[in-house]
């Protein structure tokens, strides 16, 4: 990797940094949501992309966490921030904690449809009983604060998310480049050997398993402080497929890829869902449009969105 590679991060997130005076409460919104998605996507790629897990129960952990938020708050009050983030982020890294010490038992298949099983059952929990307030969610009557930072201006929650994932994108530069990333690196590749060479691998998946989940519950949180709102939605195996889409649509095994799949697969189905780009007929409908350009997405370029960069490269 080069030095503009490695310094293209810093670019782009300086430039959102700057961006808040210049957008419209529609744009300033559309980027948060993309923000938080990136943080959610970086989370599965831990997972899928630098241990080789797949897992179609991630949303569990991003549910959770949402969740948490809302039951946390004081009713009629605002609750501390600080407070509700380690509430969803420490929620999220338990149930990943026993989700993972179970599913990690099976590999394959048997483990996709093992966390797929769990994200379900969390889903029901929330969806077939009012701890949750059922199939209706709940509302989170006042945003968090710490301070002077609260999260009920749209200012102050921009550059929230914008932390979120510059720390999450940071952290997740730093495993990779650690000994530990490198021993899920070596999982990835081949198990039996890192097994044979005397790691302890169930470990090391458990202990990435963990933290995945646990920043899929940052993710939680931001999203449950931006709507206002959360309903068993959020736990769903489509929210699973969905985050699982955009690391396959960005290119599994980057960093970058995540977040630049999340930014595409948020726009599509913002761009999809209206009206005035693409008619009444294909907005009501716009499931059916996204999924033929993610299957060409996929077809033209099987290393996903990052690998454009390379493939123009390669022809100059």
């Amino acid at each position: 990797m080069n030095a503009v590679s490695r310094a293209l991060p810093l670019v782009v997130l300086a430039v959102l940094a700057v961006l808040p005076p210049v957008l419209t409460p529609y744009t300033s919104d559309l980027v948060v949501k993309i923000l938080i998605f990136a943080v959610f996507a970086l989370s599965l790629e831990l997972l899928v992309g630098m241990t080789g897990l797949v897992s179609l129960g991630h949303a569990a952990f991003f549910g959770l966490g949402a969740y948490m938020v809302v039951l946390g708050s004081p009713a009629y009050e605002a609750g501390n921030l600080l407070v509700l983030l380690a509430a969803s982020v420490g929620a999220a890294a338990a149930y990943a904690l026993f989700v993972g010490a179970l599913s990690l038992r099976t590999k394959g298949v048997y483990f996709i449809m093992v966390t797929l099983a769990f994200a379900q059952m969390a889903y029901f929990v929330f969806h077939d009983t009012p701890v949750g307030g059922g199939t209706d969610g709940i509302y989170l009557d006042v945003r968090p604060v710490l301070g002077p930072i609260d999260a009920g201006d749209k200012r102050h929650m921009y550059y929230l998310a914008l932390g979120a994932l510059a720390l999450t994108y940071g952290l997740l530069a730093l495993v990779r480049r650690s000994r530990f990333g490198h021993a899920l690196a070596g999982i990835r590749v081949n198990e039996q050997r890192m097994r044979a060479a005397g790691f302890p691998t169930y470990l090391y998946k458990l202990a990435a398993f963990v933290l995945a989940g646990a920043l899929a519950g940052v993710a939680g949180f931001l999203v449950a402080v931006k709507d206002g709102y959360v309903n068993p939605e959020l736990l769903s195996w489509h929210e699973s497929g969905a985050v699982l889409l955009m690391i396959i649509l960005g290119g599994i095994g980057h960093l970058r890829g995540a977040v630049i799949g999340a930014a595409a697969f948020v726009l599509l189905k913002e761009l999809y869902a209206t009206q005035a780009f693409v008619g009444a007929f294909l907005a009501e409908h716009w499931q059916l449009t996204l999924g033929f350009t993610i299957i060409a997405f996929v077809a033209l370029l099987p290393k996903g969105l990052i690998g454009l960069g390379e493939r123009l490269r390669g022809r100059r």
